[in-house]
């Protein structure tokens, strides 16, 4: 099953930025997303990301 970027931004509401992806992950879990959200954080790129948009930006290429 996949996810959306709606689903991705729920997990990741409240996230304070800039936020590493090791930060992202730490924060969905917190907020119990789902397990398709997780792998989608797990699979983005290992990088610093400013703001929610940067992470869908990220997401929507998948």
């Amino acid at each position: 099953m996949q996810t959306s970027p709606i689903e991705v931004q729920k997990a990741l509401k409240d996230m304070d930025y800039p936020a590493n992806k090791e930060k992202l992950i730490q924060h969905a879990k917190k907020h119990n997303a789902s397990k398709e959200v997780m792998e989608v954080l797990q699979d983005l790129p290992d990088q610093e990301y400013s703001n929610a948009a940067d992470v869908s930006k990220e997401f929507s290429g998948k």
